[in-house]
């Protein structure tokens, strides 16, 4: 009975009895190859594309498929009925995309999550803020230590100055009263940051002791120790910033344009989801901004660049996947009442802002109070004409 053999090139039938080394077969493994784009299996090369064609064990190439299938085999030897084993290929699954190999060696391949699957894994935006790496730049330091040392001189030049008893210490957190030149030789604890009330805690930043008793925070005893300070100290000015972002595979990077930004009165916090800047510059200059970050990143990896010119928040993303915006466009802020403000927004001080005369007293008290008489005058008003 006469088999067929299964020798690539071949395909040729033979009497199993009288079989003999007359078949022209293609030497093993040889494959159909197409020279274009090649990609390695095992230890096959598997070659995808066009023009030409050929077998991988002998150098013969054409254009046209049909003379490929009919190019004879350049090596001779024993017909065989045997099938021979086929290159490795690849089976997709329609479930979860899952890439199998006929060795029985299982890979799985997992692409971009989607959108919904993100929204249902954020974190809470309630999670607590930590305070990121910050990294200085040499020529920075070198431009706030001729700064305070300017401010020195200032201050120094001020207090020189006859100094009225009974004057409070201007340093937060210090309420050393002055009496006398000696007052002077006694050291001064306070607190060289500014005070954070974020959802319901309130804290200095240079030490981030939180509480939400407010009468707790105020009697807060200092965390660093120096000089006095009797002359009062500039009023902040909390104003508009020119910013913009941009992103990578891995980050997203927030920039600030703010130009010598103090890293003692400045702090970036972040959680999860929620970016905090803080940015002290130019002396009394400061900008503020909450931001509800469109992704997910890693907090452990993000840091704070501080450069002469501008200040750069680098955020790690959790998963590596592109942001469409900054900010997440599902969160609402809530309105901010303000008065009207300048187009500079200078003359505006920040909604943290407590007086420097007296630390110990609510910077809302004052205005309080003047709204009880406006209300009363208003009462009495309505009464006057509903008699008339």
């Amino acid at each position: 009975m006469a088999l067929l053999c299964y020798n690539r090139g071949c395909g040729g039938r033979f009497d199993a009895d009288k079989n003999s080394d007359v078949c022209l077969l293609l030497r093993e493994p040889s494959i159909h190859v197409f020279v274009l784009f090649c990609s390695w299996l095992s230890d096959v090369v598997l070659c995808l594309g066009f023009s030409p064609q050929g077998w991988s064990c002998c150098k013969k190439r054409t254009t046209d498929f049909s003379e490929f299938l009919s190019i004879k085999g350049c090596t001779r030897g024993r017909h065989s009925n045997e099938k021979p084993q086929e290159p490795l290929q690849l089976e997709m699954t329609s479930d979860k995309g899952d890439v199998k190999q006929h060795s029985g060696k299982e890979m799985i391949y997992q692409g971009p999550k989607s959108a919904e699957a993100l929204e249902k894994e954020r974190p809470s935006s309630d999670e607590p803020q930590t305070k990121l790496q910050v990294k200085i730049s040499p020529s920075l330091a070198q431009i706030m230590e001729k700064m305070e040392i300017t401010e020195r001189e200032k201050r120094e030049k001020l207090e020189s100055q006859v100094i009225m008893a009974g004057v409070k210490c201007k340093n937060t957190g210090c309420k050393t009263i002055y009496q006398s030149p000696e007052t002077n030789a006694e050291i001064c604890t306070y607190h060289p940051g500014v005070p954070v009330f974020h959802e319901g805690y309130k804290y200095w930043n240079c030490c981030c002791i939180k509480t939400t008793d407010f009468n707790a925070f105020l009697d807060q005893k200092g965390c660093t120790t120096g000089k006095h300070c009797w002359i009062p100290k500039q009023d902040k000015k909390k104003v508009a910033c020119r910013h913009d972002w941009h992103q990578t595979g891995n980050q997203v990077v927030f920039t600030i344009y703010a130009k010598n930004s103090s890293p003692e009165q400045s702090y970036v916090e972040a959680n999860r989801t929620v970016l905090t800047c803080h940015i002290q510059f130019e002396g009394v200059k400061v900008f503020h901004k909450d931001i509800h970050l469109w992704g997910v990143i890693d907090v452990k990896s993000s840091f704070v660049n501080m450069v002469p010119s501008k200040v750069e928040v680098t955020m790690w993303k959790a998963d590596a996947v592109a942001w469409g915006k900054l900010e997440d466009p599902k969160h609402k802020p809530e309105p901010e009442v303000t008065n009207e403000m300048n187009t500079e927004q200078e003359d505006v001080k920040p909604d943290w802002y407590i007086s420097d005369d007296d630390i110990s007293e609510p910077f809302f008290l004052h205005k309080g109070m003047k709204g009880m008489q406006k209300l009363d005058g208003l009462l009495i008003e309505i009464q006057r004409l509903d008699a008339d």
